[in-house]
């Protein structure tokens, strides 16, 4: 089930009517900064994930040197 050429064509017929021809330019603006904003945060969602993940580490490891004991 794929769209035809007919259904796109109608999908942007009911876009112009619906938001006008001058106001697409703007939405289509405003929708990639918000893709732009959204995969910043997520980029920096990842790296503090992994620093945080890395710093969890290193205190596991800091924590068993200091008993003297490999979790057994």
């Amino acid at each position: 089930m794929s769209i035809g050429f007919t259904e796109i064509f109608l999908i942007i017929v009911v876009i112009l009517l619906l938001f006008g021809s001058k106001r697409i330019p703007e939405l289509a603006k405003a929708l990639g900064r918000a893709a732009y904003e959204f995969k910043n945060a997520k980029e920096t969602l990842k790296k503090e994930a992994q620093e945080l993940s890395e710093n969890a580490q290193k205190a596991a490891e800091a924590e068993v040197k200091k008993n003297g004991t490999d979790g057994q």
